[in-house]
C-alpha cells in the first residue's frame, strides 16, 4: 500500500490485517513508510508507525471538535460558509475534494474488487459481480459497483467494455457462467466451497434446490469448460 492509513484506521485493525496476510503466506510492504514484515524490524516499525497514525488520528479529531466547540461558544456556526450560503464556487471546490478522495479510495481498494469485475463482466450482471465479491465480506450494491467502474474507465484505469450492458441468459446457462466466474476469480477455492458460496448467495440449483453439493458444481464447471470457458481444475 501507498501507507499505512490506506491499509487500517486503528492499530489493533492494522495488526489484524497483517495477521491475516500472514496466514496466507504473504507479507506487508509500504511504499512510503520503512516497513517490510518479512523483517523483525519491519514488524516493530509496523506497530511504532501504526500507533503514531492512531495518535494522530485522535488529536485531530479533538482538536476540530475543540474548534467547532469554541465556534458555537463564539455564537458562530460550524462548517463552511460558503455551503451554506449555495456559493457556486464553494460547492465546486468541495465536490472536486471529495471526487479526489473518492478516486483514491478507489485506486487504493482497486485490486480488491477490479479483478474479479474483469473475469465476470460483461458476461454476467452488475447483480452477479456483487454477489460474488460480498460472499468475500465486501460491500456492493449494483449502483456503486457500477459507479466505481466508470469512475476508473473514465480515469484510464479499466476498460470500456466493462460497461456493456449484460445479455440475458437462460437460467441454466447463468448458474453455469456464474459458477465458472466464482472459479475464475478464486481458483483455490474447493468444489465444496463454491457451493457454500452459492448457498450464501442463495442461489437455487437448477432443479430449484437449497443445497449445493460437490458434485453438482462439478457438473457446471465440466459444462462450462465444454463451451470453451478457461475454468480452473478444481476438486
Amino acid at each position: 500500500v501507498v501507507r499505512l492509513d490506506r491499509l487500517a484506521r486503528s492499530v489493533s485493525h492494522l495488526l489484524e490485517v497483517i495477521e491475516t496476510l500472514e496466514e496466507k503466506g504473504a507479507h506487508f510492504k509500504s511504499l512510503r513508510d520503512p516497513i517490510d514484515t518479512s523483517t523483525p524490524q519491519g514488524v516493530f516499525s509496523l506497530q511504532v508507525l501504526g500507533a503514531v497514525a492512531q495518535l494522530e488520528r485522535s488529536l485531530i479529531s479533538e482538536r476540530t471538535k475543540a474548534g467547532m466547540k469554541a465556534a458555537v461558544a463564539k455564537g458562530k456556526r460550524p462548517g463552511n460558509p460558503g455551503l451554506r450560503e449555495g456559493r457556486p464556487e464553494a460547492i465546486r471546490k468541495t465536490a472536486l475534494a471529495r471526487d479526489r478522495v473518492y478516486l483514491g479510495d478507489l485506486l487504493t481498494a482497486a485490486n480488491s474488487f477490479l479483478p474479479v469485475v474483469r473475469q465476470m463482466r460483461p458476461d454476467h450482471s452488475w447483480r452477479d459481480v456483487v454477489q460474488v465479491l460480498n460472499a468475500r465480506g465486501q460491500r456492493w450494491t449494483d449502483q456503486s459497483l457500477r459507479r466505481a467502474i466508470k469512475r476508473l474507465v473514465a480515469e484510464r484505469m479499466a476498460e470500456p467494455e466493462l460497461l456493456r450492458k449484460a445479455g440475458r441468459r437462460p437460467p441454466d446457462d447463468r448458474i453455469m457462467t456464474l459458477i465458472a466466474g466464482i472459479a475464475i476469480s478464486n481458483p483455490t477455492l474447493t468444489l465444496r466451497e463454491i457451493g457454500a458460496q452459492l448457498e450464501g448467495m442463495r442461489e437455487r440449483t437448477p432443479r430449484g434446490g437449497r443445497e449445493w453439493k460437490a458434485s453438482s458444481v462439478k457438473f457446471q464447471l465440466d459444462r462450462a469448460r465444454k463451451i470453451g470457458l478457461a475454468v480452473p481444475d478444481i476438486q
